[in-house]
């Protein structure tokens, strides 16, 4: 990290790319210096821009763009300073300090001050930063005395790290000396304090990223094992050694020369990939959003292949290469530990057994042959940090001795009953599972002890809807269910926190969710594929038949409650009852309730919602109370009804409710309606039609907050066409998301609307002002003389565009119910649910039931249907105006076409 001061070659080389001449001929004939320094400025960053685009690297081109603006800026300062050029010093600081300087970074400028005459040169340095702004250059600055710098410095970390890196561009070089002298580790800010400031900075940056370097739009620079964590080697190496060369740190035992190459090649990777951003955007953007991510991977030469896009091919590598970085940075930062803070007075050292010991906290090996001499310590390692609480982490050399015998970890080593028992063992612990688990990953030993986990190491999945990598998001996934037997967080997920108390093993829910989505990246299903993995597992550590035969169901099926709960109707008894006979026993039960919640919390913190919640809840309920009566004697559906009327009539009853009138209002509504909702549903929305006055237009009636965790809106009105394509218009342009719908359609020519809504937050409507708003606006609409055709004006957001989904539309028949299911899987966008209803109406559907459900930019809805005669629909043409309507309606939005079919 050394400027090219010292570096004649690069300056002549940077001299010929960019040539100075003109410049200086320009200035020395007279001619207006402004336009001659923007010209240079405009031609030499399209220079830049041509030779990284011709493959010249990015290590090279930041240096380049360092040394063209300092032409710039000591041309500059001659000229506007004069005869007082030498009485103060024009000083680069931070990236630019460091010849790092990116096509988009501002230029950080330090201008050092004498202890007098200030106001003498006042007028001259505002003169010199106008017209730097005014060439184009995007110049951060200050100005200082060297007692400022030492006041300052003393205040704030960051000043002192920006003066470190401090580069002498034109001025006194007097001055500069006594600033670099002032703010040395021997007057301020020495090593010790430094590093442990730094060392929490760090740790407060990590935790402003979620301590994760995977999530799928990462910043290159900012984030866990981004170019901030090699910057932080640098600086305490600096602090402490006196320099900033990662190679000195090779030569002083810190690293080896293969780490060396490692952290060189990743740090030189961010760069290319920053720099890519810079002139991809024309901005300092340090952000890999997915907006750039296909650009900047086909321009680095990255091409779809069979079974992965071109686009997750380069994300893999670069989620390998930051957690590279992590683990070096992690190893650095021990060994300056106990370089800097460890050093005055003895280690004091603990026995953990003949193989470990605790050095000042930290565990390491006995000696350099332990892993030799006995590999299954590879394991036992882990297993001491999770029963040692106390211990702060591993040292350095053993990090770099794990590392450096993982070639240990063979079928031989799998095989071998120390190590297999180990490994359970770490699964059974209490304490210290989730950061064993990352530290393995880290590591390199859980890849290497489960080859399987090996191949999705950095595997991302190009959508919206999943925010991690695929091994992180395992790894979030069994934090999640450890969290649940937290007693601090039992308030978090009350039933979860009961449930896993209750497990006979523990062990097996956390091997769940280490396999359950093992799989991803191949060929065929994922799920399948993960039983089969995770049998194998099963086989090697001799699991009973029983645990072996629960394993791999539940990775076979660890999608099925979550797809029941949000696509099924799950108030329905048929419903019920098959999910139970596919569930079998309350064991499983328990276990894939669990795993379903961690499962989804970890795919998308954001996707999570009251309503999910409450879904997943019910269904295991009514699952637990259909498995406690017996499959062979399942809730019938006419018990069900009778269930909920005799409810029903006891809350009425309290309520003076008119018997008559009621039972009159019953028998228009038929079956269906009782299926569907609750007895307190049925006594709310009995209520509200008998004190409704005679010959009223329509009933809006709202409930903010429901125990399903979504605010439930209640229409009751005449029939009438295109009554749900309005509803849902007006409900899109308040900004709702319908999650849930359900019409009845009576025996005396009115319709009961139910939709169970979020707002975009994911909780329901919070206060009386929004709620009388939407109860306004829906009866404004539905009592509107005249029909007009409503257009949601919301625009789709701008990141789905990256996202191209195919529309995808089947139907099967529902024959216990009468009634057509419709599935449809399109690009979500505002105004979806209305445009499905217009063509509804235009092929002479009646809409029954919808399960809506939004994966990222992708909806994933189901509609039960009928024609006007409440009939399944039957013959072709039906199937084809529906789908033709649809596509219309649809229009752009819903991108490439795939033909309408049949589903099972």
């Amino acid at each position: 990290m050394t400027d090219t001061a010292g570096d004649p070659a690069a300056a002549d080389q940077f001299e010929s790319w960019f040539g100075t001449s003109a410049l200086d001929a320009g200035l020395a004939a007279g001619e207006s210096p402004l336009p001659l320094f923007r010209q240079f400025l405009n031609q030499s960053h399209a220079a830049l821009k041509q030779k990284f685009e011709h493959g010249i690297g990015a290590p090279l081109l930041i240096k380049a763009r360092s040394w063209l603006v300092d032409q710039l800026l000591i041309r500059a300062w001659r000229r506007f300073m004069a005869e007082d050029g030498q009485t103060a010093a024009l000083v680069a600081v931070g990236g630019y300090g460091r010849s790092e300087l990116m096509p988009g970074s501002d230029i950080d400028l330090l201008v050092l001050l004498p202890d007098t005459a200030h106001e003498r040169l006042n007028p001259k340095l505002e003169s010199l930063l106008v017209f730097l702004w005014d060439t184009g250059l995007e110049v951060g600055h200050s100005v200082r005395t060297v007692g400022d710098c030492i006041e300052q410095s003393l205040a704030d970390v960051t000043v002192v790290t920006n003066l470190m890196e401090a580069r002498l561009l034109a001025g006194s070089e007097v001055l500069y000396a006594r600033m670099h002298a002032s703010v040395s580790p021997e007057r301020i800010w020495n090593s010790r304090d430094f590093f442990e400031t730094k060392r929490r900075e760090q740790r407060n940056r990590h935790r402003k990223y979620h301590d994760t370097a995977y999530k799928l739009e990462p910043n290159v620079k900012e984030s866990p094992g981004g170019l901030r964590d090699i910057q932080m080697i640098a600086w305490v190496a600096n602090r402490h050694f006196g320099t900033a060369s990662l190679e000195d740190l090779v030569k002083r035992g810190f690293l080896t020369q293969a780490e060396y190459d490692v952290l060189v090649e990743g740090r030189n990777l961010l760069w290319e990939i920053r720099f890519a951003l810079h002139i991809l955007t024309g901005r300092g953007e340090d952000r890999l959003l997915f907006d750039y991510q296909r650009t900047i991977a086909e321009q680095f030469g990255y091409r779809d292949e069979d079974d992965q896009l071109g686009v997750e091919i380069f994300m893999k590598q670069y989620y390998r290469t930051v957690m590279d970085l992590s683990r070096l940075n992690e190893m650095l930062l021990q060994l300056f530990q106990e370089e800097i803070l460890f050093t005055d007075g003895p280690a004091e050292i603990i026995p953990l057994n003949k193989r470990f010991q605790a050095r000042n906290g930290f565990i390491g090996i006995a000696h350099s042959r332990v892993f030799d001499n006995y590999p299954f310590a590879l394991l036992e390692i882990f297993l001491l940090l999770e029963q040692n609480p106390q211990l702060k982490g591993v040292r350095a050399d053993t990090i770099r001795a794990i590392r450096a015998h993982r070639h240990l970890i063979d079928d031989n080593f799998r095989n071998d009953i120390r190590s297999r028992s180990l490994f359970m063992e770490i699964l059974r612990q209490p304490h210290g599972l989730t950061h064993g688990l990352r530290r393995m990953n880290v590591y390199g030993v859980l890849a290497a002890y489960l080859p399987a986990f090996g191949r999705i190491v950095g595997l991302m999945q190009y959508d919206l809807f999943h925010i991690y990598t695929v091994d992180e998001h395992i790894l979030f996934l069994v934090r999640n269910l450890r969290r649940f037997t937290v007693p601090h967080y039992a308030k978090e997920f009350p039933l979860c926190s009961h449930v896993i108390a209750t497990l006979p093993k523990p062990e097996l829910l956390y091997l769940a969710g280490l396999f359950h989505d093992i799989a991803k990246g191949r060929k065929g299903d994922h799920s399948e594929l993960g039983s089969a993995e995770v049998r194998d597992f099963c086989v090697r550590h001799h699991l009973s038949d029983y645990d072996t035969g629960l394993l791999e169901w539940l990775v076979a099926k660890h999608l099925l409650m979550s797809a029941t709960a949000q696509r099924e109707d799950i108030s329905d008894p048929a419903v019920i009852n098959r999910f139970a006979r596919t569930v079998g026993d309350p064991v499983r039960l328990d276990y894939l309730y669990l795993l379903t919640v961690a499962d989804i919390r970890a795919t998308n913190p954001e996707l999570w919602t009251t309503w999910k919640d409450a879904l997943l809840r019910q269904l295991y309920y009514n699952t637990r109370r259909a498995l406690q009566r017996g499959l062979q004697d399942p809730l019938e559906r006419s018990e069900h009804i009778q269930q909920i009327q005799s409810e029903a009539r006891k809350l009425l009853a309290s309520m003076t409710a008119d018997a008559g009138r009621r039972d009159t209002l019953w028998e228009t509504l038929g079956e269906e309606y009782f299926l569907r909702h609750t007895s307190d549903q049925v006594a709310w929305h009995t209520q509200l039609i008998e004190e409704s006055a005679v010959g009223e237009h329509c009933i809006v009636a709202i409930h903010p907050s429901t125990e399903r965790g979504s605010t439930e809106v209640f229409i009751y009105a005449k029939i009438m066409d295109e009554l749900f394509t309005l509803i849902t218009a007006v409900l899109d342009q308040l900004g709702l998301n319908v999650v849930d719908a359900g019409i009845i359609t009576t025996r005396d020519g009115h319709v009961l609307n139910t939709f169970h809504l979020l707002e975009t937050s994911g909780q329901p409507v919070e206060s009386d002002r929004r709620t009388e708003e939407i109860r306004a606006a829906l009866v404004n609409e539905i009592t509107r003389g005249d029909r007009r055709v409503w257009h949601v004006s919301r625009r789709t957001p701008h990141r789905y565009k990256h996202f191209p989904i195919k529309t995808h539309i089947a139907f099967k028949p529902d024959e216990l119910d009468h009634r057509t299911v419709m599935e449809l899987i399109t690009p979500d966008h505002p105004g979806l649910l209305s445009q499905v209803g217009r063509a509804f109406t235009e092929c002479g559907v009646r809409l029954l039931n919808a399960k809506i459900a939004t994966l990222g930019s992708r909806a994933e809805d189901i509609f039960y249907i009928t024609d006007r005669n409440n009939q399944p629909l039957g013959d072709s043409q039906q199937y084809e105006c529906l789908e033709k309507s649809l596509r219309k309606h649809l229009g752009a939005d819903a991108g490439a076409e795939a033909p309408a079919t049949l589903f099972n």
